[in-house]
């Protein structure tokens, strides 16, 4: 399920909570909120990014953040620090931060990547063009440039040393994006996953969400819009969503989770495998003329399970093997003789309702040689068995 990050901002001057936490002990148990809410990761700034934000030394960034990453560290709480100082990285992750959010991508400090790679902590690399996040929004094709500029960037932090499974990625909403490229960018989503790597989305109460409320409402306002954008992200793949107010958001991930569940269980019910007409050879009857000589035996499959998933996915993984079916199917016929074709097909059913992904197992077995006395088109019995290991309370 996509994790959510919630949003920590030790600052006095950030644009939507500047100055709510930006005490030490007031950050700490915002922090513990979230993560009683349900934050997966705690995404700590230190340094607003809002157009006009005072630019903030790592030296005093470090001075409001620091306390905060060990204390929460200290509790067993995974951290994110959002900073584009190395020198705030290298102290962090010595305090146990556990991933580095820049949003110049290590662009602002040539120190970044090479900081990041000396360590095993993962990076967030953001599509932005420069600090201010109002400049220079003209794009002829954003997701394409976004793509472009983000693989550029992953070649970077390669090149620096750091390994392609510790790279998280963001299309970097709101950063130099106007209210219709963020609209584009999210609809493009899908595209972004051609990179094959994480994507950490972050809408929270941006400029561009106000598009949905009446005009003049404040940015604490855009969270069920955030929280709907968010749902949105993760259905299209986000590994992660990036969130100030966490409760909203889990619920509409958790909303989105249940669906998602509920249509793969639909979709897995809805195949049913059929293997019809094979034929054996075996010793099975009442007579004893049957048991010396042998009879041909023709027998049907019908199975019922969670082959869904092979309709789309073209894995073998997600469905059972026609050939290992046919094999059991003769390996029964072949095998120990038993009196009645009913016994024969019980044996058969139970052999395949035992295979992985079958929930149920119809068999009929067919005798077209039996020693009736009179002539006759079919002789047939069928049995229908359920996974009993599917129904183990």
């Amino acid at each position: 399920m996509t994790e959510v990050w919630g949003i920590l901002n030790v600052t006095p001057d950030s644009f939507s909570d500047g100055g709510r936490y930006v005490d030490a002990g007031a950050a700490i148990a915002h922090a513990r909120r979230m993560r009683a809410q349900g934050a997966d990761v705690i995404d700590i700034g230190g340094e607003s990014t809002r157009p006009g934000a005072t630019p903030l030394s790592a030296a005093d960034e470090l001075d409001r953040i620091l306390p905060v990453v060990r204390a929460l560290v200290d509790e067993g709480i995974r951290v994110s620090v959002d900073t584009v100082h190395a020198t705030t990285a290298k102290a962090v992750i010595d305090a146990g931060a556990e991933i580095i959010n820049d949003i110049t991508a290590g662009e602002h400090d040539p120190e970044m990547l090479a900081t990041v790679a000396a360590t095993d902590a993962r990076i967030v690399l953001m599509h932005s063009r420069g600090l201010d996040v109002l400049v220079d929004t003209g794009y002829d094709d954003v997701v394409t440039e976004v793509l472009e500029h983000l693989i550029e960037r992953v070649g970077a932090a390669e090149a620096a040393g750091i390994s392609i499974d510790r790279i998280i990625v963001d299309p970097g909403f709101g950063f130099s994006k106007d209210a219709h490229d963020n609209w584009r960018l999210l609809a493009g989503m899908r595209r972004l996953r051609s990179l094959g790597l994480p994507i950490l989305v972050g809408t929270s109460r941006k400029r561009f969400l106000g598009d949905v409320l009446p005009e003049g409402a404040d940015a604490t306002e855009r969270d069920a819009a955030t929280a709907a954008t968010s749902m949105l992200a993760a259905q299209l793949g986000a590994h992660a969503v990036r969130v100030h107010d966490v409760a909203s958001t889990v619920a509409a991930i958790r909303v989105q989770h249940l669906v998602e569940e509920a249509a793969d269980d639909h979709v897995d019910n809805d195949v049913a495998i059929r293997i019809e007409g094979v034929r054996a050879y075996g010793f099975h009857g009442v007579l004893a003329a049957e048991r010396a000589v042998g009879q041909e035996f023709v027998v049907d499959v019908d199975l019922s399970g969670r082959f869904g998933r092979a309709v789309e996915s073209d894995a073998l993984a997600d469905t059972v093997n026609y050939a290992e079916i046919a094999q059991k199917v003769v390996s029964v016929v072949e095998g120990e003789p038993v009196d009645l074709i009913e016994a024969l097909a019980g044996r058969i059913a139970d052999a395949c309702a035992a295979l992985p992904l079958v929930d149920a197992a119809h068999v009929t077995v067919h005798k077209p040689n039996a020693p009736v006395g009179v002539p006759f088109g079919d002789v047939a019995v069928s049995v229908s068995r359920l996974n009993e290991a599917d129904w183990t309370l």
